[in-house]
């Protein structure tokens, strides 16, 4: 598996690496899409402190995507569940990004470790029907779980 030293990531790319966590350990395979969530994800899980920079164009993840187009997401996403969202992946995942950045104070260029971070998570996040808004309310409230359950497996792993 290649070292990443330093990545740069998205901020809801590290949301949801950590939430996944809640389940204890999952499985890192590789992506028919061919992005890096399985490197950056294991990195995250076997060093929590290994640093990243806060990214919200596209980050580590993205760059061996196929659908990563000159540093944009050329995907769509299915919005028949989230009507008011952007159809556009690159403009849902910046609007998302945003709302994170914002409500965890970070900006763009913050270097801080996966631990710190989930700390940064633990202490911020909250309800975060915020951040997602164009979600149904069973769908914010499961992810909302899944962030807490993930973040307290992350910290205390």
């Amino acid at each position: 598996m290649e070292k990443i030293e330093r990545m740069r990531i998205k901020p809801h790319h590290l949301v949801d690496i950590i939430s996944s966590f809640g389940s204890g350990k999952p499985e890192f395979k590789p992506h028919p899409f061919g992005h890096a969530v399985h490197i950056v994800a294991e990195t995250v899980f076997t060093n929590p402190d290994v640093e990243f920079q806060i990214e919200l164009g596209a980050d580590t993840i993205c760059s061996p995507c196929k659908y990563n187009v000159n540093n944009a997401c050329i995907d769509t996403i299915d919005t028949s569940f989230r009507p008011l969202a952007p159809k556009s992946k690159n403009e849902w995942n910046l609007l998302i990004d945003r709302r994170w950045c914002d409500k965890l104070i970070l900006k763009q260029g913050d270097v801080l470790t996966a631990r710190r971070f989930a700390g940064i998570l633990l202490e911020k996040a909250g309800n975060v029907s915020d951040i997602y808004c164009e979600f149904p309310p069973d769908l914010t409230l499961r992810k909302q779980a899944a962030i807490e359950k993930g973040v307290k497996f992350f910290l205390e792993k």
